[in-house]
């Protein structure tokens, strides 16, 4: 069974702002909270599929992608879910802090979370995409801070135990039978606090900017081709690991060459002198000129194939073929003696065709039909 809509999931519309999905997100999870359904495994799964749905409908870049492609478009892109009830409250401690965690189990978030992964458009002409390339995309990403290297702490300081909830990053509190706790509002649940924030990253570890990423594109790529650059992605939070780079290829159409899987396709127009003599036509191919040799009597629409002049295989060895439709160009106009010389052959060949005794097609249908009448009225 598929998954439900993300937007069915939250139960808000797709126009929904972004404080409506977290205030949705936020009731759904206090409903399904593990700490408050123990051993309930459906009130669990609500939960993971709740923490899903908002994990892609609050991130802008990820939430255009799954309204765009849906979920296979985010799966295309390098998105993968949660794993468990650990990266869930790793990626959204935060958003509990006035929720009640019933049951007393601590759960301390990381300080080093990772970075987001990242999608680009990179465009292609015919040939790059057929021979593959080297590129340049230019990326605007969350980077390491290279004041504190991306700890977030001041050249010369560092972390210490939070002083609110000494190092648990849970907050406990009596009320009436339950012992309720909630993230700590210092540290944001990670247990550590900054003793002096830097001062160029204010303690994010990590600064917006613009980077340059070289792409290497495989020959025989196509459109909707998705590459995978590792660690090129978003830098993580104060030292986290850096998310991946998925760069989803798009290629310009070619004017005279069309591609089906690893086969090209194309045509070349020649006079009906050399379609009914035969010929050798120089052709342009992906490859450079090539010669295309015209056999005696061919036909319009005829085609050629060259085997191994295709696309390289992506996934495998060798190219697949070229296929070269012939076109026969019949002239409008003649000159006098063309005209002579095409109705003295016209004569020719009609009488070759009158010593052959050759007869129409119906014709014989006919002369068919009259012996089968005869032998019946015999």
């Amino acid at each position: 069974m598929g998954k439900r809509d993300y937007y069915d999931v939250l139960g808000v519309a797709r126009q929904a702002s972004e404080d409506e999905i977290k205030k949705s997100y936020r009731q759904l999870a206090l409903k399904y909270h593990p700490d408050r359904n123990p051993g309930d495994k459906e009130a669990e799964e609500n939960f993971k599929e709740a923490a899903e749905a908002y994990e892609v409908l609050h991130d802008a870049q990820k939430r255009q992608v799954y309204d765009a492609y849906g979920l296979e478009g985010l799966r295309g892109s390098g998105y993968s879910g949660f794993r468990g009830f650990d990266d869930i409250f790793s990626s959204f401690g935060d958003i509990f802090q006035d929720f009640f965690s019933f049951g007393g189990q601590t759960r301390q978030r990381t300080a080093d979370r990772p970075g987001d992964d990242l999608l680009v458009t990179l465009n292609l002409s015919f040939e790059e995409a057929v021979y593959g390339t080297e590129k340049d995309v230019d990326i605007n990403t969350m980077m390491s801070c290279t004041q504190c290297n991306g700890s977030g702490a001041e050249p010369g300081t560092k972390q210490t135990t939070c002083p609110a909830c000494q190092g648990s990053g849970q907050v406990v509190q009596a009320q009436g039978f339950f012992r309720i706790s909630t993230s700590c509002a210092r540290c944001q649940g990670t247990g550590r606090v900054l003793v002096s924030p830097c001062k160029q990253c204010q303690g994010q570890g990590r600064l917006r900017k613009k980077r340059r990423v070289q792409v290497k594109v495989p020959a025989g790529v196509d459109s909707g081709t998705r590459l995978r650059l590792r660690g090129e992605g978003e830098s993580g939070y104060r030292g986290g690991a850096t998310g991946d780079l998925y760069v989803r290829i798009e290629v310009i159409p070619h004017p005279h060459i069309e591609r089906d899987g690893d086969n090209l396709y194309t045509k070349i127009s020649i006079s009906f002198l050399q379609a009914i003599l035969g010929d050798k036509v120089e052709m342009p191919t992906l490859d450079g000129e090539k010669t295309l040799d015209v056999a005696p009597g061919t036909q319009p629409g005829e085609v050629v194939r060259f085997s191994g002049e295709g696309v390289p295989r992506l996934r495998g060895y060798g190219r697949g073929d070229l296929f070269v439709e012939v076109e026969v160009r019949i002239p409008k106009q003649l000159t006098p003696r063309q005209e002579e010389l095409l109705k003295e052959f016209m004569e020719l060949d009609r009488e070759k065709e009158r010593h052959k005794g050759k007869r129409w097609p119906w014709n014989k249908h006919k002369d068919h039909e009259k012996d089968t009448m005869s032998t019946v009225q015999q």
